[in-house]
């Protein structure tokens, strides 16, 4: 299973779980499922990212160089599919709007084009004013988890030494 993870991941796993000051592990486990090709993200995450200016952003450019994927003609070609999709829901105008111009619909449309897991924090909501991953990956048949669904599905391990 090939994983897209979604700004949210990062940011909050920096914010609260997994500092890089203090959960080293997590970081080097996203670095390492990475080279082995099951964990990216795309670089319109990237971009987001990049808008805290802080030490995730060093992080990333320390680190990203493969992570983040760039927009392909696969996935171009699954912004039609995704567009009607969601233009023919109950949400307003101007959150199909915002929906095509953040990362979101991208993560959707590069899942669509390989076959691959959203991870990302948010939840389904029935809100008309914003389109949550969750019921877009819902509404088109895709894989969504959070992060500690994927952690726990990869086993991934955060263990602490031993000090002598």
């Amino acid at each position: 299973m090939i994983y897209l993870l979604d700004a949210n991941v990062f940011i909050q796993a920096k914010n609260l779980h997994y500092g890089l000051d203090f959960c080293p592990a997590f970081w080097q486990w996203l670095i390492d499922n990475n080279h082995a090709g099951r964990v990216f993200s795309l670089d319109k995450v990237a971009d987001e990212i990049s808008a805290g200016s802080d030490e995730l952003t060093d992080w990333m450019q320390q680190h990203g160089n493969g992570l983040f994927l760039k927009t392909d003609s696969r996935t171009a070609a699954k912004f039609g599919q995704v567009s009607a999709w969601a233009t023919s829901q109950h949400y307003e105008p101007v959150a199909i709007n915002t929906f095509f111009q953040i990362a979101d619909f991208y993560l959707v449309a590069h899942a669509m084009a390989g076959g691959h897991t959203v991870v990302t924090h948010e939840v389904p909501s029935m809100s008309r004013k914003r389109i949550k991953i969750p019921d877009a990956c819902i509404g088109l048949d895709l894989r969504c988890m959070t992060p500690y669904e994927m952690l726990r599905r990869e086993k991934a391990r955060f263990v602490l030494e031993r000090k002598s």
